[in-house]
């Protein structure tokens, strides 16, 4: 198929197999790294778009602005050359270098909070308050905040489809959940299709979603960190199950996939998989287990592929390593899914 623009390119991306040994289970990858703008958040972004223009809150050739660690902003950079529109990322210190540098590409305007902040703490508050301040200063500018935008979790109805049509019975999906958007969509789409499958939303250990004490955490992207609020668009009745990860668990994962089967993916996509197999090892979960590799780790080079940069960190664990191996010993190779 020929497309006549860049947006056309988004979904339709493939599916990856990987057997757990031992277990009547296997792991199902949805590749949305392969989406133009290298993240699942493609999809949602442009769908906010989308419907802001047809409801009328955003206006031709007007300003769109939202707070984002990267991805939604890069997202939202290629919405806005589609549909002629101005894009004003707000961002901070905890967002990839090389995430920044794409939305930049993309001719995004940048704009970082202020304020002390430690190496490993988001600042979210103060991204969503600079994003709405700018909203009411400028003309013509809308604030989305995906937190709170239904047009968020409707953002995946096609991923939904698309995992039904390549997988056929899905027993269980397991996704982060940080604004709520994706895996509130999800688990909603899959659950309609099929009620019987199991959902598991894993947070970072520090974020505060289920009510756990929140500290700082390195994980990009995912989680909601102590002092904010939850998205209005989370729908905990369509969650089963949920369970936080440590940087070094989610960290240790990407480097394990890279290095076994040659897939770089983030690390909130390291966070599932771990998850995934944890509890696919200790029979919660069975069958077709879906996760979604929600952006690539070609973003995350110079941090959670960088051995200097954990090591000072003391975020590598030869344990967890181990732990993979054991959990995939014997597997076959990734394999395109049927």
């Amino acid at each position: 198929m020929i497309s006549s623009k860049v947006t056309d390119l988004i979904g339709n991306t493939p599916v990856l197999r990987i057997s757990v040994p031992h277990k009547k289970s296997a792991l199902f990858l949805k590749m949305e790294k392969n989406n133009p703008g290298g993240s699942m958040k493609d999809r949602m972004a442009r769908n906010m778009v989308i419907a802001g223009l047809k409801s009328g809150k955003i206006k031709p050739k007007s300003t769109i602005i939202e707070s984002s660690s990267g991805n939604t902003g890069i997202g939202l950079a290629l919405a806005a050359i589609e549909f002629d529109l101005h894009f004003i990322a707000v961002v901070d210190h905890h967002a990839a270098p090389d995430k920044i540098s794409i939305m930049k590409a993309l001719g995004a305007d940048i704009r970082y909070v202020t304020g002390d902040y430690q190496e490993d703490e988001v600042a979210v508050v103060e991204r969503q308050r600079l994003a709405s301040e700018l909203a009411s200063q400028l003309p013509n500018a809308t604030f989305l905040n995906q937190s709170d935008n239904a047009a968020n979790s409707g953002g995946y109805a096609a991923l939904v489809c698309e995992l039904i049509e390549q997988i056929g019975k899905i027993d269980a999906y397991v996704g982060c959940v940080g604004t709520g958007g994706s895996i509130t969509g999800i688990s909603q789409g899959l659950k309609a299709h099929n009620p019987q499958t199991i959902t598991v939303a894993v947070e970072p250990e520090g974020s505060i979603i289920f009510g756990n004490p929140g500290k700082p955490y390195y994980q990009s992207g995912t989680g909601t960190p102590k002092g904010d609020t939850v998205g209005l668009v989370l729908d905990y009745s369509c969650i089963d199950h949920n369970a936080q990860v440590s940087d070094c668990q989610a960290f240790e994962t990407t480097r394990f996939l890279a290095n076994k089967y040659g897939l770089l993916v983030g690390g909130s996509t390291g966070g599932i998989v771990y998850k995934a197999l944890e509890y696919i090892n200790t029979d919660i979960l069975s069958g077709n287990v879906v996760v979604i590799v929600v952006d690539g780790g070609e973003k995350y080079l110079n941090t959670i592929f960088n051995e200097q940069w954990l090591s000072a960190r003391n975020l590598i664990s030869e344990e967890i390593s181990h732990q993979l191996n054991r959990w995939l010993t014997n597997t076959i190779p990734l394999e395109q899914a049927n």
